[in-house]
């Protein structure tokens, strides 16, 4: 093949075919996360619904509500072939740090 015999390079011929070129990608997301969320936080969690007691868990997020604050968390919980990982929002008072 040689160069120039069919009327330019291809980007040349491209630019001359009509056709718009595609638009550029856009921006990817920034990489920085808003302070404090992403990083989970060891937690304990008192008495939740189907497995009373206090079970070791992770604390994922806050949110409040109109009955106050509530964290979704992590947490495993005996089940009857092992543990169990259960994640569930619940009441600012049954979460304590860890």
């Amino acid at each position: 093949m040689n160069r120039g015999q069919h009327g330019g390079s291809l980007a040349d011929r491209a630019a001359r075919s009509g056709v718009p070129a595609p638009p550029p990608p856009p921006d990817p997301p920034p990489a920085r996360r808003p302070a404090g969320e992403g990083h989970g936080r060891h937690c304990w969690v008192h008495d939740p619904p189907d497995a009373p007691g206090t079970w070791p868990g992770l604390l994922v997020e806050w949110r409040q509500r109109e009955d106050g604050w509530h964290g979704r968390v992590a947490y495993t919980v005996v089940g009857v072939h092992g543990p169990v990982l259960v994640e569930a929002w619940l009441p600012a008072e049954q979460l304590k740090q860890g």
